[in-house]
């Protein structure tokens, strides 16, 4: 599904260069939800963003069921089946909920069919369907929405950075519901999450560990998440609580 060769990323701080990702190798199969963690500043989100196009890569390939994408921009690798929901989702000022499923499905859904999206991430479909995607919206529930379009989309690999990040207790716990039927749901087709959460690396397939910008360790969730249990790459504790609207997700 996704190949990752000897990727390397750099950038220059206060003229001198840094590296962020070094020599980073990397397979996420068909059909696997792969969550990937590991300390703070090893390199998680920029990875995501390498994957994404979002960003560059200094040396190294990314393949993409088989093709080289390295050089392809964002709208071409969604429009090759790649989705991404930011660990900060981005507000259109003057777009509506609606539209934004419909672009993300890519075609001219109803507002019926939309809610169905929309109740699937736990939003009480009609007060949201109308609304503009700005300020007005809470950090949690733009974060429900964004789910919400990546669902719409239908990508053969989704692409989650943090997803628990700015959103309440009863949100989470639900969360992980809806990746699981994502998961069960999927037809050759894969998820990557970047987590510390515990409970989330605990429905993974395989779990990657980056540290200092490579893989530290690779394997499945029964040979890795053992030996993270109890360190910041596996934490037990709840993500941040912030009231939320829209009722129970």
């Amino acid at each position: 599904m996704l190949q990752l060769k000897n990727l390397s990323f750099e950038v220059m701080v206060d003229g001198e260069k840094k590296t962020i990702i070094r020599d980073l190798s990397l397979t996420v199969p068909e059909n696997k939800l792969v969550a990937v963690t590991g300390p703070n500043g090893g390199g998680k989100s920029t990875l995501a963003k390498l994957i994404m196009g979002i960003e560059t890569p200094t040396a190294g390939q990314v393949f993409f069921r088989g093709k080289d994408i390295t050089k392809r921009s964002v709208t071409e690798r969604a429009n090759l089946g790649m989705g991404f929901a930011f660990q900060q989702p981005v507000r259109f000022k003057g777009i509506r909920v609606l539209d934004l499923i419909r672009i993300a499905a890519g075609e001219h859904l109803t507002p019926a069919s939309a809610c169905e999206y929309l109740s699937a991430v736990g939003l009480c479909a009609r007060d949201y369907v109308e609304r503009e995607v700005n300020a007005s919206l809470s950090g949690g529930e733009l974060k429900r929405i964004e789910i919400a379009t990546v669902l719409a989309r239908k990508p053969l690999l989704s692409v989650f950075d943090e997803p628990e990040a700015g959103i309440d207790l009863w949100s989470f716990q639900n969360l992980i519901r809806v990746f699981q039927e994502m998961r069960k749901k999927t037809e050759n087709g894969s998820i990557l999450i970047i987590s510390h959460q515990e409970r989330i690396l605990n429905i993974a397939d395989e779990i990657v560990v980056l540290k200092d910008g490579t893989v530290d360790r690779q394997g499945s969730r029964e040979e890795i998440l053992p030996g993270l249990i109890g360190t910041p790459a596996a934490r037990a504790d709840c993500p941040r609580v912030e009231k939320t609207e829209g009722g129970a997700f």
